[in-house]
């Protein structure tokens, strides 16, 4: 059976949990592969509104099982947080959630690392979320991880978790000057992290093949987006794992030829929160009253969101590093009142046209726009494509025709149901 990926193909925060939630209803499984408490996944089901921060969107529907990939760096309080909170709204969680093995643990010290860099960086500061997430995949890659495997391991309390320990306090107490990490007070917490997680745990990549080869299929949810990939993002001003196809498959153990549909999910317009270079981001006065009308403001951090028009590069980049198969545009509805909309449809690089969005520079770029009027009508209650209003069809199809790829889902409110399906 196949699966599918949703990947965010802009700076993030495309939407992706409401499509992520209209799919899932036909989902046995979904699995988020990436990131940490730093992504925030908003689906609005009747009066409800639910911010998922680790738990996949998946999880609003009771048949369906819930995977934390190895690709993720896991905050148990925040992870507990989350599902006491899910759980207290008549969410189900805890019979229905996995969690792989081989996932990383964040920990207090990484948060605190964070907070620490980030405020040094004065006026060059990243704009990271302060949650720890970019030094805990320092950790991994440097080999000084901790695992959720780790914690149920006995050994792991005697052998490994002092050394973690005594290198961790070095740099905060030599290097900081920072109060020592308890080895007793992080055993004691992480015994207890150990008996929470204990029954969730799992060996992903033979959970989910194994699932794959018996017919169930299964949905791989990505956070951040593309731009924000540590490798095909705006470096430095990225998130600190692969948001790409690539993280997804190394997110989750499940192999490529599994994968089928991958849908990329972009806005109407485009947003970025956080620092680094936004080609079409639009004049402050303009942006404003695109933030307001779209309520840009990120569901984890509440920094209100930066704004611009749609970019086809980034869409055809993003296209070109994931291999999208198709598009879902969100937030249609937002553009309902503007008299003119622009897309931004090429690039200019240091006087000479580029038809790639490059890994340097893109300060300098400047982009090649094309307007279009606006339709001046409302489209919340729109459910058919050919019932909107002439000139959004307009707008999709040219969105579609400068991309090369079908859009296929429209959204057109923050409900669930404020979609329009199939081309």
């Amino acid at each position: 059976m196949p699966a599918d990926i949703v990947i965010g193909a802009q700076w993030g925060d495309e939407g992706k949990a409401k499509v992520i939630d209209y799919l899932a209803s036909k989902t046995d499984i979904v699995v988020r592969y990436s990131g940490g408490a730093n992504a925030g996944h908003t689906v609005e089901v009747g009066n409800q509104k639910i911010v998922f921060h680790l738990v996949p969107s998946g999880m609003m529907y009771e048949n369906t099982i819930s995977v934390l990939g190895g690709g993720m760096v896991i905050d148990p309080d925040a992870l507990f947080d989350e599902i006491k909170d899910l759980e207290s709204k008549g969410i189900k969680v805890r019979d229905r959630l996995r969690i792989a093995d081989n996932a990383h643990v964040l920990l207090p010290y990484h948060k605190e690392m964070d907070s620490i860099q980030e405020e040094s960086l004065g006026d060059d500061k990243i704009g990271t979320t302060k949650r720890g997430i970019g030094f805990c995949y320092t950790d991994k890659v440097s080999r000084w991880g901790i695992r959720m495997r780790d914690l149920i391991s006995e050994g792991f309390y005697t052998k490994r978790l002092p050394l973690v320990l005594e290198q961790k306090n070095k740099v905060l107490e030599n290097i900081h000057k920072k109060n020592p990490i308890s080895l007793q007070e992080m055993t004691d917490y992480l015994r207890k992290v150990a008996e929470n997680v204990r029954p969730m745990l799992i060996n992903a990549p033979y959970y989910l093949n194994m699932e794959l080869d018996s017919g169930k299929n299964i949905l791989l949810e990505g956070a951040q987006g593309t731009m924000l990939d540590v490798d095909f993002g705006t470096y430095p001003y990225v998130t600190s794992s692969n948001s790409t196809t690539g993280g997804a498959i190394a997110g989750t153990g499940i192999s490529f030829q599994h994968l089928q549909e991958v849908v990329g999910l972009a806005k109407a317009y485009i947003t970025r929160v956080g620092e680094g270079p936004f080609p079409t981001e639009l004049e402050p006065e303009a942006a404003e009253i695109l933030r307001k009308a779209g309520n840009e403001y990120g569901a984890t951090t509440g920094r209100p969101r930066r704004t611009g028009w749609y970019d086809v590069e980034v869409i055809k980049h993003a296209a070109r590093v994931n291999g999208l198969t198709s598009l879902a545009m969100t937030k249609l509805d937002v553009l309902d009142t503007f008299d003119t909309i622009k897309i931004g449809v090429g690039y200019e690089l240091n006087g000479k046209r580029i038809s790639y969005f490059p890994s340097g520079e893109v300060e300098n770029i400047k982009v090649l726009y094309e307007e279009m009027p606006g339709w001046k009508e409302k489209t919340a209650h729109v459910r058919n494509r050919n019932d909107l209003p002439k000139n959004a069809r307009k707008y999709v199809e040219t969105v579609e025709k400068f991309t090369g790829l079908p859009v296929k889902w429209i959204g057109v409110g923050p409900k669930r149901e404020d979609m329009i399906l199939g081309k």
